[in-house]
């Protein structure tokens, strides 16, 4: 495909996630998405055939981003307690956001599920990455693999809750008291004993 056809593959995927965030999957239909990307609507179905192969295009920009977040997060500092500071700070950014909208990430995993599900399931391999990395990290200070992997579904279980209630009750607040514990968790997890942990 030319470079022009590229950029707006691009421009519609990006349309399309702003969409979903905003209106969710059903309530975003192809007209909407192209007025959007400003491209004509007929002419739609040559970059994506279908509202799943879009759904799957906003996956893959949830992905890149993630991926992008986490070789950032692993070149940033030798300790790996300030890798997995910075990934939470780089998360934190984004509150007023989720606040206001929810994740966008989980509400594509959600939305994406029935009538996308290869999409859904790479909406939620963001969540995977974003794991693996906590785990790996957390995994440095001695604990054991499983134990380092609980830990770190913890901490993104923690996230999402945080986000879900923020963005339920319309407060910050809970979204903040969410990330403070995420600190303490990981405080534990570096400086804690390891004598019980075995």
């Amino acid at each position: 495909m030319s470079k022009k056809g590229d950029e707006r593959r691009e421009a519609i995927a990006a349309a399309a996630a702003d969409l979903f965030w905003r209106r969710g999957y059903a309530g975003s239909s192809i007209g909407d998405i192209a007025t959007s990307a400003g491209v004509p609507q007929g002419n739609m179905f040559y970059y994506y055939p279908t509202k799943a192969d879009i759904a799957l295009a906003v996956a893959e920009i949830f992905l890149r981003e993630t991926d992008a977040l986490v070789a950032d997060a692993a070149t940033v500092s030798p300790e790996a307690e300030q890798r997995c500071r910075f990934l939470l700070r780089r998360l934190q950014q984004s509150n007023r956001s989720r606040m206001e909208r929810g994740c966008p990430i989980a509400l594509a995993v959600r939305d994406f599920r029935d009538s996308a599900p290869e999409a859904s399931a790479r909406a939620a391999e963001s969540f995977s990455r974003l794991i693996e990395f906590l785990a790996a990290e957390i995994g440095r200070s001695g604990l054991r693999p499983s134990q380092a992997l609980s830990r770190s579904r913890a901490l993104i279980a923690e996230w999402q809750g945080g986000i879900a209630l923020a963005h339920a009750f319309s407060d910050m607040t809970i979204l903040a008291e969410s990330f403070r514990r995420m600190d303490m968790a990981l405080g534990r997890a570096f400086s804690g004993p390891r004598s019980g942990d075995a």
